[in-house]
């Protein structure tokens, strides 16, 4: 029989302010837990200000090890709402909820707006990551199966999602029958994306982990919902929520990218950082120069996955290389895109086209970004 591992809720003492959203641009009150403002107009395709910002909270965690033995009640910073951590070996997974609100799914070039349900009872949301390097984890899929008393309450594949609090995670609403306690199945596949360095033989069988959560409408009530006023519908973004309990899928910066950087583009509102290795990583049986490419969000640094890259090394008239950028997730360079290339020198010149953008979901002010507007940029090697 497969081990699975239990996490047992507690308690949270008390609530914290999400991160950046103090000040005179937000107004704080509590709302019913399907209100939203609404989309601020005129929004640019481009990073922006969201009409509002909600808050979640952490109920408690277990070890990392994988023991199932509660650590007690603990706060993620800047959150209001309810979940649990849980290790199982390779993996760590959280579980968060909020208030339901709507959200935009992108096919191929499409979005298409998931608009609140009269019947939505609250917004699950799930994050994976490896505890041992804190690298949040893309690409893995993730499913949930909500049961209460060993009955079926509810089961499907969660979204991948990008929001301006969280990052990288997972995310759906729900609707619960009723008020009272339930039990959540976090499940994992084996990871599509070509892994190197350390990361070598991981993330290739699927996990699940159990958590208990308990939903009651007048803790939802207690969550921190704020409207931001002037800034809303403006270019930029607020900042990352504090959480201390969960990693962030922060990209490298630029001085933590090994190699030699060529320089950073943006495309789409996306910024990516170009950066060229002596050999590739570990675990990529070619030899020769390699090509990393590092996107992350143009405000915050957060990861971008999920996008089809290709590109093209010229060096004069000559085309030393065109194919496709390869998704790697590597403990060094992070989440990226990345080939082997035969030879560079200086002067050539390395030509990149999103062919497909991210394909994940998005919370309201990155819907608009990293769609329009996606093509080609550039990069020179000194």
């Amino acid at each position: 029989m497969r081990r699975r591992t239990f996490l047992r809720a507690a308690t949270v003492a008390g609530s914290v302010a999400l991160a950046g959203c103090t000040g005179t641009d937000f107004f704080e009150f509590r709302s019913s837990a399907t209100r939203n403002p609404p989309v601020p107009e005129n929004r640019p395709d481009a990073v922006y200000y969201p009409s509002h910002v909600e808050g979640m909270e952490m109920a408690g965690t277990s070890g990392t090890g994988g023991s199932g033995s509660p650590a007690g009640s603990s706060d993620a910073s800047g959150t209001n709402g309810t979940g649990g951590v849980d290790a199982a070996g390779e993996y760590a997974f959280a579980l968060m909820y909020s208030y339901p609100h709507r959200f935009w799914t992108v096919t191929g070039s499409e979005r298409s707006k998931t608009a609140l349900q009269e019947a939505d009872s609250l917004h699950l949301m799930a994050s994976v990551w490896n505890p041992a390097t804190g690298t949040v984890l893309p690409d893995t899929g993730l499913s949930v199966e909500i049961t209460r008393d060993d009955e079926l309450v509810s089961q499907e594949v969660i979204y991948p999602m990008l929001s301006q609090g969280m990052g990288f995670h997972y995310g759906a609403n729900f609707e619960l029958p009723e008020e009272g306690r339930y039990t959540a199945t976090l499940s994992v596949g084996a990871m599509s994306t070509r892994r190197t360095g350390a990361f070598r033989g991981l993330f290739s069988e699927p996990r699940s982990a159990e958590i208990d959560f308990e939903y009651r409408k007048s803790k939802l009530e207690e969550i921190d919902f704020r409207v931001l006023e002037e800034k809303a519908g403006t270019k930029g973004a607020i900042e990352p929520m504090d959480m201390p309990m969960l990693p962030h899928s922060y990209a490298p910066t630029r001085s933590e990218l090994p190699g030699r950087v060529l320089g950073e583009a943006t495309t789409g509102d996306a910024k990516l950082l170009a950066t060229v290795l002596d050999g590739p990583p570990k675990g990529i049986e070619e030899s020769g120069p390699y090509l990393a490419i590092s996107a992350r969000t143009p405000y915050n640094r957060l990861v971008i996955p999920s996008m089809a890259l290709s590109g093209t090394q010229q060096r004069g008239s000559e085309t030393r290389f065109e194919g496709e950028l390869v998704r790697t997730l590597d403990p060094d360079l992070g989440y990226h895109y990345g080939t082997v290339l035969d030879g560079v020198r200086s002067g050539d010149e390395f030509a990149l086209a999103v062919d497909t953008p991210p394909q994940v979901a998005r919370h309201e002010g990155y819907e608009t970004a990293f769609l329009d507007g996606v093509g080609r940029v550039s990069f020179r090697m000194p």
